[in-house]
């Protein structure tokens, strides 16, 4: 039988990727996200390339209620969720603390953190039954490091970064995988959403460089998917090759 994975934030980067990735491999895919005429395009094009299985959600992870009734009411067909992939996430506005926005910083928490443990929290009770399932978190550089203008978001990747840890160890009596994938430089819509849609500014963080494109991140999290059974890579940090750190960036 197909295992079926689960990715939310589907509709770009990162999450967009990897479900292209495991459709490709010919897994059942469930993909959510905030835009419905994105998904609902996804969908279409996953169906069409891949001749594989797909359930489109459209919902928002900030809103409790709607991730119960989309996912701990799953359709029977669709209810054992062998992967989960925890994607959905953003960084809005790079400010000092004393001059930050709240509502950016509500956001950032709002998504990366409470979404994060709402959809968690709908699916884990199904791998625990079963005693078996594999949750992949994505995390950041920026939840091993801090770095200026960045302490609301740093803080709540640092979240993800604890909670993956926690994760590993609740639900280790039920053979459950738990990986922390924690990217550096990613060319994606990240920075399009940090710095609210201003286009040149949001390029800064890539120029001079080779950035990591949602397809590697993609590559890393199925590799880590597929290992045998016995294996579970729990911790997995991703830099281009010109990043060492949150800090130190080789730019020519």
């Amino acid at each position: 039988m197909k295992q079926t994975v689960l990715v939310t934030g589907a509709t770009s980067g990162i999450g967009e990727a990897t479900a292209r990735r495991f459709a490709e491999a010919g897994y059942r895919i469930i993909i959510t996200g905030r835009r419905i005429d994105r998904l609902e395009k996804f969908k279409k094009e996953l169906e069409e390339s891949f001749k594989t299985e797909v359930l489109s959600l459209c919902f928002d992870v900030r809103d409790k209620a709607a991730v119960e009734k989309n996912l701990a009411h799953l359709p029977e067909e669709w209810s054992d969720i062998d992967i989960l992939v925890n994607n959905a996430g953003l960084a809005v506005g790079l400010s000092h603390i004393d001059d930050g926005d709240i509502d950016d910083w509500d956001r950032m928490i709002d998504t990366n953190v409470k979404g994060l443990l709402y959809v968690t929290r709908a699916i884990t009770p199904g791998m625990a039954t079963r005693n078996r399932g594999h949750i992949i978190n994505i995390a950041s550089i920026a939840g091993k490091q801090v770095y200026e203008n960045g302490a609301a978001y740093c803080a709540s990747k640092h979240a993800v970064d604890a909670l993956s840890r926690g994760m590993r160890i609740d639900l280790l009596k039920h053979g459950i995988r738990v990986t922390n994938i924690a990217p550096g430089l990613v060319d994606t819509e990240f920075s399009l959403v940090r710095f609210k849609g201003d286009e040149q500014r949001a390029k800064t963080p890539y120029v001079g460089l080779k950035p990591l494109v949602g397809e590697d991140i993609a590559t890393v999290i199925f590799f880590a998917a597929t290992l045998p059974e016995h294996i579970s890579l729990n911790d997995i940090v991703i830099t281009p090759t010109a990043q060492a750190d949150a800090i130190y960036y080789n730019r020519k």
